[in-house]
């Protein structure tokens, strides 16, 4: 009789469980269909002021005149310029908000993702991923450092060589799949620090490819010695960059989901210029890497196209690195200027 009441309470028991558990399900199925339809709704509205904004830029040719029939003391002018302004701070707000909507993805995730849903609906959730994004850079600067130490001092050996540019080329794409994903969420990842990856992740295929030989020799030491400086400064970025960046999103200057970078930006201006001799220094060991290798790409020796296309995938990592750096560092300075002569 004692087991009988047994199984008649489990299984009363395990029915209320199954209805409580039916009825939250439908509940949340509900509330899906519903925020799909505000996400749908949401993103053709964005879409048709994005398309209003577009043609009011190309359509309205009173903008493109202004400086030359208006003076500038002119009421025209001030409310042209104010109108400008609102419209590139709109374009602000329409990103932000589609930072918490489904989109499409852009062609690099659509290669090799597929066509996903890679937006993270919550800031919890964003902020987590761009976390974990920086600890991964920082793991991974410190792995490379020491396979780069003992490729060099070590294990002089092909097959190290190997794992280790096998290991650049899965960091450098992994980092571009992470960052478009973050780009998705918001994150304002822009210019040539994104391009620099995808050039990277180039450069360590070819250095993967490049078969053991006397040019491979004689560049070896110079690639692993650039390798473990560079590893360095990357170390001693993260770890400036990450207390800035926290710095200013305490004050509420910068967003949640900035990262850091292997260059240099204007916000990192405060506290951080000691880096820029560093960061030229290794600019222009890129420089002279891409000089040592065309010298061997006329070597009588030399028969692989690897040696002058990885003499020209750092001569553009060197242009796009320096040329890029004393862009921001001019427009501070420049800044600065404009700041101390308001003031006076």
């Amino acid at each position: 009789h004692q087991i009988q009441l047994t199984i008649f309470a489990w299984q009363r028991l395990r029915l209320i469980s199954l209805f409580l558990i039916s009825e939250t399900h439908k509940v949340y199925r509900q509330k899906l269909e519903e925020l799909t339809n505000l996400q749908t709704t949401c993103s053709s509205s964005i879409s048709k002021q994005r398309k209003c904004l577009k043609d009011l830029r190309t359509e309205n040719c009173i903008f493109l005149l202004t400086d030359h029939l208006l003076t500038p003391q002119s009421k025209e002018l001030k409310l042209i310029t104010d109108i400008k302004s609102q419209i590139k701070e709109k374009g602000n707000v329409f990103f932000d908000m589609e930072a918490y909507l489904p989109k499409k993805n852009g062609l690099y995730l659509n290669l090799v993702l597929g066509n996903v849903n890679v937006t993270l609906l919550s800031d919890h959730a964003k902020f987590a991923y761009k976390d974990e994004y920086e600890k991964f850079k920082l793991y991974m600067t410190i792995i490379l450092m020491f396979g780069a130490i003992t490729c060099l001092f070590f294990l002089n050996y092909r097959v190290t060589d190997e794992i280790f540019n096998f290991l650049l080329v899965w960091y450098y794409c992994t980092l571009t799949i992470r960052e478009s994903i973050l780009m998705s969420n918001g994150s304002r990842i822009k210019g040539w620090w994104v391009s620099h990856h995808y050039v990277s992740t180039f450069l360590s295929g070819v250095m993967l490819t490049w078969p053991e030989g006397p040019m491979y020799q004689m560049f070896r030491s110079q690639f692993l010695a650039f390798s473990i400086y560079q590893s360095f400064v990357q170390f001693l970025q993260y770890y400036y960059q990450s207390g800035c960046l926290y710095r200013l999103r305490t004050l509420g200057e910068r967003n949640q989901l900035d990262l850091t970078v292997e260059g240099f930006q204007s916000w990192m201006w405060r506290g951080l210029t000691f880096l820029l001799p560093f960061l030229f220094f290794g600019h222009f060991w890129q420089l002279y890497n891409s000089v040592t290798l065309f010298r061997l790409g006329r070597h009588e020796d030399c028969k692989e196209w690897q040696v002058f296309m990885l003499a020209l995938t750092f001569l553009i990592l060197f242009l796009g690195n320096v040329l890029t750096t004393l862009k921001v560092v001019h427009q501070k300075v420049q800044k600065n200027q404009d700041t101390v002569q308001k003031n006076d």
